[in-house]
């Protein structure tokens, strides 16, 4: 009896807590919303200059989520337009994406069945002006272009030496998830998932169908560089090699009504067939779902390197005046029991790792993403190619290369020469490319300290006689590293000449991971 009694004292006291920490919680909400009310009307009142409520609020909600995690992200009215591209993959526009590289607004990527393309723009093409809106460092070419559907703008370019003025019709462009379907070797075939929006599901199935007819008997699905999407499109797509039934993935929060299990809902398309998964460091959310759910059922061999470790789950919530606020709300486990996601954004530190075992008794860890069953490392971008990728050195060389020769081999067999990697070479030391090492760094500050103390005169004079070895050589370094940057300058010339799809060509005979699947596939 008195165990009995000191439970129930023990419980009514805990609810009683809980019930005083909640009114607590609340009291401080009412207050804070109060006083944040009020520095608003005294600024708008006292403040020396005019203020701006709009961008005052969002700047102050924007901070308030950056306490938070990246994910939790508040979108007013005026910004609902990237929202629903996110969500739907689908924008009123030309197709195209510019980026400012040397002093000018230069077109670096045209959708291969846009209206940009149609009307005759191409990539490396420099944007004089939207509709004679003159196009400078501090315009925004993506508004410009932005216009409702059948409406139409007017570009005016420059191609070389050439100016020219196209019209070109806006259109709903479709942003495609699967960015690339072929059968690449005998029997082989491959997919390249980029996106996950609402049409993700019938895209692969429509790819797997026409590969299946073209002769597949093996897959690999890539699924590198995919930042993830729908939750609901990442199931879907698992069930195409899953059973009806087969528990998918889990989500849990802090409210339990919205704990949930995802299942098959559907026949599995194919539930034998062989699969290599590609994943990457950048491979994300529900691109990391795909993959850890095939690896839990040992269903697929994943190649490559560590995921990105998102294992959170957003939810949409709608605001006053149209706004909307999406919310991380859960986290998903998939089928061994394991999250993967990498950090802990409460405490800001990297979650902890544990071991879990796959449906045949694979150890698979949670935390920090999915880990690969075949790791495959990427080319180390050195501090030399990181600077060559800032200042856009191979896209810039690249137009230049387009404009002296109008026709190259076709991209899976495209390759530069000596002749020609040492015509780049020499193009960057004649240009402004500067690039200063961290050796040469380090050297230099050195210098500095021994020069000032005339104890240290004789190091001095050592260390400028050495300077030939110690001082960065761009000639040298290009050189030094040729078979990285080689493969990132062919890439962004066959890129210019045949688009998206030339990448994926090029890559099928050069790129290590998908190499290495090609030789595990075949065994």
């Amino acid at each position: 009896m008195k165990q009995l009694i000191r439970l129930s004292l023990f419980v009514v006291l805990g609810m009683g807590l809980w019930a005083f920490s909640r009114a607590d919680q609340l009291f401080d909400l009412a207050k804070n919303l109060d006083i944040y009310a009020s520095v608003i009307k005294e600024l708008n009142q006292f403040y020396v200059d005019p203020i701006d409520p709009n961008k005052v609020v969002k700047n102050s909600i924007d901070g308030m989520l950056d306490q938070l995690d990246p994910y939790t992200v508040y979108y007013p009215e005026e910004d609902l337009d990237e929202f629903n591209t996110l969500t739907t993959g689908k924008y009123e526009g030309i197709g195209i994406r510019a980026s400012w590289v040397d002093k000018g607004y230069y077109i670096t990527y045209v959708d291969e069945n846009s209206p940009a393309l149609q009307a005759g723009l191409q990539i490396g093409d420099q944007l004089l002006s939207i509709n004679g809106v003159k196009i400078t460092e501090d315009s925004d070419p993506g508004q410009l272009i932005k216009g409702p559907k059948d409406s139409k703008l007017t570009a005016e370019i420059s191609r070389g030496e050439e100016k020219l003025s196209l019209t070109v019709q806006r259109s709903t462009v479709q942003i495609k998830n699967v960015g690339y379907s072929g059968i690449i070797r005998p029997g082989i075939g491959y997919i390249e998932l980029e996106e996950f929006n609402q049409s993700a599901t019938k895209e692969m199935k429509a790819a797997l169908l026409q590969l299946k007819k073209d002769g597949m008997k093996q897959l690999i699905l890539d699924l590198r560089n995919n930042p993830g999407g729908l939750l609901t499109q990442a199931v879907d797509i698992c069930n195409l090699f899953l059973d009806k039934e087969t528990p998918i993935v889990s989500t849990r929060g802090k409210l339990k009504e919205w704990n949930a299990t995802y299942k098959a809902l559907n026949p599995s398309w194919d539930n034998s067939l062989p699969i290599v998964v590609l994943i990457n460091q950048n491979s994300a959310s529900a691109a990391e779902i795909v993959a850890g759910v095939l690896q839990d059922y040992d269903r697929a061999t994943i190649v490559g390197q560590r995921s990105f470790g998102k294992g959170l789950v957003q939810v949409t919530r709608d605001l006053p005046y149209r706004a909307k606020i999406k919310i991380t709300t859960a986290k998903y486990y998939i089928p061994s029991g394991r999250c993967i996601q990498a950090i802990d954004y409460s405490e800001n530190k990297d979650t902890v790792k544990q071991e879990f075992k796959t449906r045949k008794g694979r150890k698979v860890n949670a935390g920090g993403g999915i880990e690969p069953d075949v790791l495959v490392g990427r080319p180390q971008a050195n501090s030399l190619i990181q600077q060559l990728l800032k200042e856009r050195i191979f896209f810039q060389y690249a137009r230049l290369y387009k404009l002296k020769q109008a026709k190259i081999a076709p991209a899976a067999n495209f390759h530069l020469n000596d002749t020609e990697y040492e015509a780049f070479v020499q193009w960057v030391k004649a240009s402004k490319f500067h690039y200063e090492s961290p050796l040469e760094k380090q050297m230099r500050d050195v210098l500095k300290e021994t020069s000032k103390d005339i104890l240290y005169a004789n190091l001095t004079k050592e260390l400028d006689r050495l300077k030939p070895e110690w001082d960065s050589s761009v000639a040298r370094e290009l050189q030094g590293n040729k078979k990285v940057i080689e493969g990132l300058l062919e890439q962004e010339i066959v890129h210019q000449y045949y688009y998206k799809k030339g990448i994926n060509e090029w890559s099928f005979e050069h790129d290590p991971t998908l190499l290495k699947s090609l030789e595990l596939i075949k065994n």
